[in-house]
């Protein structure tokens, strides 16, 4: 959750850990970036006496251990007419659990100098906890608490509530923000993906104690878990854990929403915003993460705007022309519908020359596909960058769980170089012309742009 107070209650949490074992963290991380670029990492699958699932990465030189939960439909899985529900639950967690009151719970974390955080997005509910060998099963026995026995106290859900309320306040003043939200509501119409997860201030402000707890029933669930575990425990040890900790969550939960097809037409969107500067998001369809093509359109947007200072995107709107600081294209590949997304912010009277820029740019990636030399330097830059995410416990944990949400295979960290190196630029061209369609461009731009009508 994107709310300042409970950011910094985590952040609390996370240098009371730092302060305990910062020389241990610091070692976790030296000695996982060397086995990363190694691509030594061995990632066993551990199935427990119950039937949990999980992913591991062993490793008993240092005393910690990193737990990665992912519970698939995120915000989407909201109840109809009770937007907001499962983001404003998510903020709950950690305002106690079982008998443990929220100062209660968190001070009983604290002195284990163990580190749970949680995050909410459109597909998935995050929980990611840290914790030293000799605290794990003290450690354990809170997050369970947290999944099995929230208390969702009256007094908790007043206080998140407002602080979700002030975030909603914030958003609504943000350019970005707002972009977002209107090219996710002319794409996605009355699906979940169309609306905001946090909800608005007249959905959060209804939401009763028994709809958290709904909200609760609705995300945790078995048919929905996907769990990794990376540090200081064997097979035996994980799998007694999983079923310690999970064993008893419900066999299903509320069901998932349909696919969506997105809905974008080429043109222009205004939204009025009194600011000198205007934020621009622009869109088209995009490729499922399973297509063939997906790897060979990843390296394609790393020429045209994936975020160095090399590609298209920079090259011409920011260092020719000095009409932004910065402007990207990523592909964004959800569970239910798939887009392909950019965003800048330049000021008003420039606004119309960026577009301009950015509109001929993917035209011309359309027409005349990329270069041999293009292609060379971005296989580089993808395939030496991707050693750099294994930095430490956490985040492999995190890239372990995630392959599992994305269904690829248990050595694909160790594949997926080769796959980045194997696009041709025969594939690259004839998947250019395909994917970019110029015309079906879509820009949402908040602000007072000059010179630009808009077309809808």
């Amino acid at each position: 959750m994107s709310v300042l107070t409970l950011t910094s209650r985590r952040t609390l949490r996370s240098s009371v850990l730092a302060k305990f074992c910062g020389a241990v963290l610091i070692t976790i991380t030296t000695a996982f970036a060397a086995t990363a670029v190694r691509a030594e990492i061995d990632i066993q699958e551990v199935t427990s006496p119950g039937g949990i699932t999980a992913w591991l990465v062993e490793d008993h030189s240092i005393p910690f251990t990193a737990l990665e939960l992912r519970f698939r439909g995120g915000t989407s899985l909201d109840a109809e007419g009770k937007r907001g529900a499962i983001y404003l639950m998510s903020g709950l967690l950690e305002e106690g659990a079982g008998e443990l009151q929220a100062q209660d719970y968190s001070r009983a974390l604290e002195e284990l100098a163990a580190g749970f955080s949680y995050d909410t997005g459109k597909d998935t509910v995050s929980i990611s906890a840290q914790m030293l060998t000799e605290n794990r099963e003290e450690a354990l026995t809170l997050l369970r608490q947290t999944i099995m026995e929230p208390r969702f106290d009256q007094d908790a859900l007043d206080r998140v509530r407002a602080q979700v309320l002030v975030g909603l306040g914030a958003d609504a003043k943000n350019p970005d923000t707002i972009a977002g939200l209107e090219f996710a509501a002319e794409t996605f119409g009355d699906h979940p993906y169309g609306t905001d997860g946090k909800g608005t201030p007249e959905s959060v402000s209804a939401l009763t104690r028994q709809d958290i707890f709904a909200a609760h029933e609705a995300v945790f669930a078995k048919d929905r878990l996907y769990v990794s575990a990376v540090g200081d425990i064997t097979p035996d040890a994980l799998g007694l854990l999983l079923d310690d900790l999970l064993g008893e969550l419900p066999e299903t939960g509320a069901a998932m929403p349909e696919p969506v097809t997105p809905e974008i037409e080429g043109g222009i969107t205004i939204v009025p915003f009194d600011t000198p500067q205007s934020s621009a998001l622009f869109g088209q369809v995009g490729l499922d993460r399973h297509d063939p093509d997906f790897f060979t359109a990843y390296v394609l947007n790393q020429i045209l705007g994936g975020g160095s200072f090399e590609s298209r995107l920079m090259t011409e709107v920011r260092e020719k022309r000095g009409l932004t600081y910065g402007a990207y294209s990523y592909l964004v590949p959800r569970d239910l519908a798939a887009t392909y997304v950019g965003s800048f912010a330049s000021a008003n009277e420039k606004m119309a020359e960026a577009v301009e820029v950015v509109q001929n740019e993917w035209q011309r990636i359309a027409d005349t596909g990329v270069s041999e030399e293009e292609l060379a330097d971005a296989k580089t830059y993808l395939t030496g960058a991707y050693p750099l995410r294994f930095n430490g416990n956490s985040q492999i944990a995190s890239i372990l769980v995630n392959m599992q949400m994305n269904d690829l295979p248990i050595d694909y960290v160790v594949t997926r170089n080769s796959k980045i190196e194997a696009v041709t630029l025969e594939d690259a061209n004839r998947v250019a012309a395909e994917l970019y369609a110029p015309d079906a461009l879509h820009f949402v731009i908040v602000g007072q742009p000059e010179g630009i009508s808009p077309t809808r």
